[in-house]
């Protein structure tokens, strides 16, 4: 089955989902979905789109003809702590940074799949529309986002000022406004994904805490489609021959992942309020994720090119 279809039936599953259960039993998934919970969906389900990396890592030591496989793990985990140490000495700076990269990415991943014509803009449109992602919390949920970005040690007096003036409410509707311009380019195909991710996206964090709202996205839409993609390249011709080979290949490392974040939390429990402590895990840990996982795309397409 073609991923475009998959991924489309996905989309307009998890929306039915947000539409039917979140909106009237909002109260109650809250509930569900805690700290702790959103915590292991992370990193099971969120993590695992990025659990073949080193398989791309393996392809880009071959394009730069270096035998020894132990150089990418070397490089890779090190880029990983040195991001974790860096946000340590500057949260701000670290932080700031992050949420542009982030959003870049959720731009460009969450729209791999849509049909549009390129031009020399498409990656602001990118950041533009994975800053939805970012703003939509602070849109809907001042002040529950306010206590994450404190808990992350960050200086809230930025985000207080964004509020004040009205930049918050100004970048969101420039989010809104550039995912708009996707459904313009192939009304066909992209309108159907767009108004999906549109309304789920708004629906999830108008009506869920901060935490569980990002949870249900980077699972179920942004890891979701990654992983589709990831699938497919293994096997073009058969999904579910593929999908058992993405489930054996990314397990090892997912599992890893997933282990390194639990004795994270372990430790942090001992010097932190629990949700601190949780808050803390999952966003310097995704962020020291995210840097060495970008630059490995990065690279590869730029010689594959």
């Amino acid at each position: 089955m073609n991923n475009k279809i998959v991924l489309n039936r996905a989309a307009f599953i998890f929306f039915l989902f947000c539409f039917l259960l979140v909106i009237p039993f909002s109260q109650y998934i809250d509930l569900i979905l805690s700290s702790s919970i959103s915590f292991f969906l992370i990193i099971i389900f969120g993590i695992s789109h990025g659990a073949l990396d080193h398989e791309k890592g393996y392809k880009l030591l071959r394009i730069y003809k270096i035998k020894n496989t132990i150089i990418f793990f070397l490089s890779y985990i090190s880029i990983a702590l040195l991001i974790i140490f860096l946000w340590l000495i500057l949260p701000n700076l670290l932080l700031i940074i992050f949420l542009l990269v982030a959003s870049y990415h959720f731009g460009k991943e969450d729209s791999e799949i849509l049909v549009f014509k390129k031009n020399q803009f498409q990656n602001l449109i990118f950041l533009l529309k994975g800053s939805l992602i970012i703003f939509t919390p602070l849109m809907f949920q001042f002040e529950n986002t306010l206590i994450i970005f404190s808990f992350l040690n960050f200086n809230v007096d930025l985000l207080l000022f964004l509020k004040e003036n009205r930049f918050i409410e100004t970048i969101y509707i420039i989010g809104l406004l550039s995912n708009i311009f996707f459904l313009n380019t192939n009304f066909n195909f992209n309108s159907k994904i767009i108004f999906f991710d549109l309304f789920t996206i708004n629906i999830l964090y108008y009506f869920l805490s901060p935490l569980a709202a990002f949870a249900l996205y980077f699972c179920f839409i942004h890891s979701l489609r990654h992983s589709v993609s990831l699938i497919e390249s293994l096997d073009k011709k058969n999904f579910k021959r593929g999908l058992n080979k993405f489930l054996k290949k990314a397990l090892p490392l997912t599992l890893i992942t997933a282990l390194l974040f639990i004795l994270s939390l372990y430790f942090l429990i001992d010097h932190l309020e629990f949700n601190e402590a949780i808050f803390k895990v999952i966003f310097i840990g995704l962020a020291s994720l995210t840097f060495p996982h970008i630059l490995l795309e990065y690279l590869l397409k730029k010689n594959e090119k």
